[in-house]
C-alpha cells in the first residue's frame, strides 16, 4: 500500500462532487502517560528547565497559531495540550484555540485563516481537509490547501434514536425494523441529522442504515444540524435520529428524550474518527512549529489514554471555557467506557471508550492513508464524488490522499519526541478492515469494495 501510495505522490487534479446528508456520533482511548505528566492542576505551565531544554535546531519559526475545534470529545487532545502547558514546553507558547459555533463555520473561518480573522487549521472530520483542498466545498470553489497531521481519536460517536420509536426493533441490526421505515416513507419519513454533509457523521449513519438495508437517499431523510443543537432538536419531536459526537448522545439518554441505537465502536471497532489539520501554507512556512504542535498534541493523547486522568480530563473539558456543560459526569462515564443506551442495554468496556493513542489495531494518532481512501471511497459510494476516483484501484484517490496526508511529518514528530519505534507505523496502511456487517475493506481494491455493497448511488 504504502508503495502504491508513493507512486501517486504530488499530481495535480480538479474534483466534482454532488451533494447529500447522513450522521453518528464518537469516544475513547488507552495508554500510558509520558513520566512528566501526571494528571496535575489545569493550566500547568512547562518549567524553566523544559523550555531551556528545547533543541535550537528544533525550535519553532513562530510561537503563534490559532486552531479551531467543536465542543465535543474529539477536540479533547488540543485543549489538554494547551491546558497542561504542552503547547508552550515545546516553544508554541501562543496557541489559541477557538470554538467553532459549526463545522460550516470552521470551513469559513478556514478559508480566510487566521491573517483575516479565521483559523490556521484545528480539529476536522474527514475527509473535510481532501474537499477543502479541492475547493469543493468552499465558497467559490477556492482551493485552500490543507495538510493531514494526526487523527485525535477513535470511537465516541452514536446514533441516537428519539423515545418515541423504542421498543420497534430499531438497534445495530435494522432487519426488525424495515416495516418501520417503510410505514413512515409513505406518510411522514423517518428523520435523521448530522453535523455535516459528506464527512464522518454522515457517512456513519449511512452505512448503518445501507447494512440494515435501508436506502438513506430514498427511505429515510436526512438533515444537517450543528452538534450543539442536537438535544433541543431531539426535544422537539420532529428528529428521529441523530448522529454526533460526546457530551451530546449520553446527554440525550440521561434527559430522557432518545436512547442509543449504536456506537460507531460497535459499527467498525477501532474506526478512525477526526483529525488535526492545518493549511498547508502555514505548514510550508513554519515546518518546526507544526512538529512542535504535533508533539505537545502526542503527549496529550497519552496523557488522555490514561483512564486514571480522565476525571480530571472531563473536568477540564466541561469548563465554560470548552463545552460549557452543567457537570463533568456527562463525560465521567462514557470516558471509561460505560454507557447507558437508554433501551435497558448497558455497556461497560474500556475498549469501546474514546482512545487517543493506541487502541486494539495499534497507534491511534498517527494517519493513516488507508483510513483517508475510506472516507474518499464512501464519498464514491453515494455519489459525491465521481467514479473515476476509485478506476484503477483508486489512483486518482490515492493521488489526492498522497497531496493531502503528511504522516511524514507526524513521524518526524514522534522520533524526535522519543516515541519507541514500536509505536511509530512502518506503513501507510492499517490493512484490510472489517465492519459490524462483515464488509470488508481492502485498501489495495477499493472497486471490490464499491461492488460488495449493496446498496449505493454509484455504478460498479
Amino acid at each position: 500500500m504504502t508503495e502504491f501510495f508513493n507512486r501517486f505522490s504530488r499530481r495535480k487534479f480538479i474534483l466534482t462532487a454532488g451533494a447529500s446528508a447522513g450522521a453518528v456520533f464518537l469516544k475513547g482511548c488507552l495508554g500510558n502517560p509520558p513520566d512528566n505528566l501526571t494528571g496535575g492542576n489545569s493550566q500547568a505551565k512547562p518549567t524553566a528547565q523544559q523550555v531551556a531544554n528545547i533543541n535550537p535546531a528544533q525550535a519553532p519559526e513562530t510561537t503563534k497559531i490559532k486552531l479551531g475545534y467543536i465542543p465535543i470529545i474529539e477536540s479533547a487532545p488540543l485543549i489538554i495540550a494547551k491546558e497542561k502547558g504542552l503547547f508552550a514546553k515545546y516553544g508554541m507558547a501562543d496557541v489559541e484555540l477557538a470554538k467553532q459555533a459549526s463545522w460550516g463555520a470552521a470551513r469559513d473561518n478556514v478559508e480566510i485563516g487566521s491573517a483575516g480573522g479565521g483559523i490556521d487549521g484545528g480539529q476536522w472530520q474527514m475527509p473535510m481537509p481532501h474537499l477543502i483542498t479541492e475547493g469543493l466545498i468552499t465558497k467559490g470553489n477556492q482551493k485552500i490547501p490543507m495538510y493531514v497531521l494526526a487523527q485525535l481519536v477513535t470511537h465516541g460517536n452514536g446514533i441516537a434514536i428519539a423515545s418515541k420509536h423504542q421498543g420497534k426493533g430499531i438497534g445495530l441490526q435494522l432487519a426488525s425494523a424495515k416495516s418501520l421505515f417503510s410505514q413512515l416513507k409513505s406518510s411522514t419519513p423517518f428523520t435523521a441529522a448530522f453535523t455535516f454533509p459528506h464527512v464522518n457523521q454522515d457517512l456513519w449513519i449511512r452505512y448503518w442504515l445501507a447494512a440494515g438495508g435501508i436506502d438513506p437517499d430514498s427511505e429515510v431523510k436526512l438533515l444537517t444540524v450543528p452538534a450543539a443543537q442536537t438535544v433541543a432538536n431531539m426535544k422537539t419531536g420532529t428528529m428521529d435520529a441523530f448522529s454526533t459526537g460526546d457530551p451530546w448522545p449520553y446527554r440525550i439518554v440521561k434527559d430522557k428524550i432518545g436512547f442509543l441505537a449504536a456506537l460507531t465502536a460497535e459499527i467498525w471497532k477501532n474506526h478512525p474518527e477526526e483529525y488535526l489539520a492545518i493549511r498547508a501554507d502555514w505548514v510550508d512556512k513554519n515546518p518546526k512549529a507544526t512538529k512542535a504542535l504535533l508533539k505537545a498534541v502526542i503527549e496529550a493523547q497519552q496523557w488522555l489514554d490514561n483512564f486514571d486522568n480522565r476525571k480530571e480530563a472531563a473536568q477540564i473539558l466541561a469548563g465554560r471555557n470548552y463545552f460549557n456543560l452543567n457537570s463533568p459526569d456527562i463525560l465521567a462515564d462514557p470516558y471509561q467506557g460505560k454507557y447507558d443506551m437508554g433501551d435497558g442495554r448497558k455497556i461497560d468496556d474500556k475498549s469501546m471508550a474514546a482512545l487517543y493513542w493506541k487502541d486494539a489495531k495499534g497507534n491511534v494518532s498517527y494517519p493513516y492513508k488507508s483510513h483517508d481512501l475510506w472516507f474518499i471511497v464512501e464519498n464514491v459510494r453515494w455519489g459525491f464524488l465521481p467514479k473515476d476516483y476509485v478506476d484503477n484501484n483508486g489512483a486518482k484517490a490515492k493521488e489526492l490522499v498522497n497531496k493531502v496526508n503528511r504522516e511524514d511529518i507526524w513521524k518526524e514528530a514522534a522520533k524526535e519526541l522519543g516515541i519507541a519505534a514500536a509505536d511509530i507505523p512502518t506503513s501507510s496502511s492499517r490493512g484490510v478492515e472489517e465492519f459490524f456487517d462483515g464488509v470488508k475493506f481492502d485498501p489495495e481494491k477499493p472497486e471490490e469494495y464499491l461492488k460488495s455493497l449493496k446498496i449505493k448511488k454509484v455504478a460498479v
